[in-house]
């Protein structure tokens, strides 16, 4: 305890002074989570503490300016805002907080700890937008990352630098995925960022991934769903800071967003509020062009020699594969694994659906056999999956067809190679090689 004390102490004589005028607005109106703030003109993306009366204090963010006024959206409840209200300024406009302090941390989307141990105590500050690079500072994908699940490491191998989504429909096991990848992968640190999902899960995920060795290189923002969409966004973008951070210092790093498909819903609440007309089912441009910037800021550093292999659980509304959100990931991101609600309810976990899954950067980082391997495992899994229903009614005749006579004597094999159980862990090379004596038909 004296330590902790010691190190805020110490952290508190090495700040600056500011000996500035305080700037102070009030607020002049409220509609919704809109705040309207007179007197008081700041960069979008300030921070503010709104004074209450009875000594309690609101904080709120700036998103806008209009007709003298600065717009503003509160990080929590409005309840108790009174016109009038004292707004005042602080922090750095911009600029987020990050640091290998967080590292075995669960932090909310401001950085302040969840986990009952006191101050995080990092005093780096990194903008919350990134640093912008030229696109040849992004070196190639030329590396495997082994996830430790059979099915992606034999036919959507992942690259070291990659930015691939887990895609599907509520409720199909994208967390459950997402949990074996934490625990199989290999990476000098892992950034979780839990944003708008349920407050049991996010207590459930500290409690697993929290303790053992690997917590130490662990770091977790959550932002449970009943948060202001303003708070959601910026526990994404501290994710997403802090992974780019640890890559500055030559680190080699994990980051897992679940989901972004709820970044895209904070981010068209914020839009909506701002007057932005909807667009694709809803979604203002510029909700769909935060995904996009979020999943740019992944991938290879040329010049630290870093890397962050982006991994992001993208929900598929009504378990539609063209929704806006879906469809923006897919095309931005180097592949994207696919679960199936049919092929769950077969009971086969993980769900993945090896035909509408992809790992674009798979044939340049695994061997020529192992490449050959998977594209005839898919064409087997292809042609079963497209005659299942004759083949169950009994109305297909062997040998009217070879390669689908392959596909029904090893169908039973595919099922299990693609099937894993949860703390279980197949590398890259076991993988590939039951893969390929799967294919040659070998015992």
């Amino acid at each position: 305890m004296r330590a902790l004390i010691d190190s805020v102490l110490s952290e508190a004589a090495m700040a600056p002074i500011d000996l500035a005028p305080r700037r102070f607005g009030r607020v002049v109106a409220c509609d919704g989570g809109l705040i309207e703030v007179s007197g008081l003109g700041v960069p979008i993306g300030s921070l503010c503490r709104i004074a209450q009366g009875n000594g309690t204090e609101h904080r709120a963010e700036a998103i806008g300016f209009r007709n003298g006024h600065t717009m503003m959206m509160m990080l929590g409840d409005t309840v108790l805002l009174r016109p009038g209200a004292i707004v005042r300024p602080e922090g750095q406009p911009g600029m987020l907080y990050v640091g290998e302090e967080f590292l075995g941390r669960a932090v909310d989307g401001s950085g302040s700890p969840i986990d009952g141990r006191g101050p995080v105590g990092s005093t780096t500050a990194w903008p919350a937008g990134g640093h912008r690079v030229g696109a040849l500072d992004r070196s190639r994908v030329t590396q495997p990352f082994d996830t430790g699940i059979r099915s992606l490491n034999a036919l959507t191998t992942f690259g070291i630098g990659q930015r691939i989504g887990i895609m599907a429909g509520s409720g199909v096991g994208k967390s459950v995925l997402m949990d074996m990848i934490v625990e199989g992968a290999q990476a000098d640190a892992v950034v979780v960022g839990l944003i708008g999902e349920r407050a049991r899960e996010v207590s459930d995920f500290v409690g697993r991934h929290m303790s053992g060795p690997r917590a130490a290189t662990t770091a977790i923002v959550a932002v449970p769903a009943d948060h202001a969409a303003n708070l959601r966004m910026r526990g994404a973008l501290l994710a997403t800071s802090l992974a780019e951070h640890l890559r500055g210092q030559g680190k080699r790093v994990l980051l897992i967003l679940d989901s972004l498909t709820r970044v895209a819903h904070a981010a068209r609440e914020i839009g909506i509020l701002l007057g932005e007309p909807g667009a694709a089912r809803g979604y203002p441009p510029s909700a769909l062009a935060t995904i996009t910037k979020l999943i740019e800021r992944a991938g290879n550093s040329g010049e630290t020699g870093g890397a962050v292999t982006g991994v992001y659980t993208v929900l598929a509304d009504g378990d539609d594969q063209n929704d806006p959100v879906v469809d923006t990931a897919r095309a931005i991101l180097d592949g994207h694994i696919v679960l199936s609600r049919e092929i769950a309810q077969r009971g086969q976990y993980p769900a993945v659906d090896v035909g509408a899954s992809l790992s674009r950067v798979m044939n340049d980082i695994v061997a020529p056999d192992h490449a050959m391997a998977a594209r005839r495992f898919r064409a087997l899994s292809a042609t079963y999956e497209a005659n299942r229903d004759l083949v169950m009614m009994g109305a297909y005749r062997k040998g009217t067809d070879p390669l689908l006579d392959e596909a029904i004597a090893l169908n039973s094999r595919m099922v299990e190679f693609l099937s894993q159980e949860g703390g279980s862990h197949v590398d890259i090379s076991a993988a590939a090689l039951q893969m390929r004596e799967l294919v040659s038909g070998e015992d």
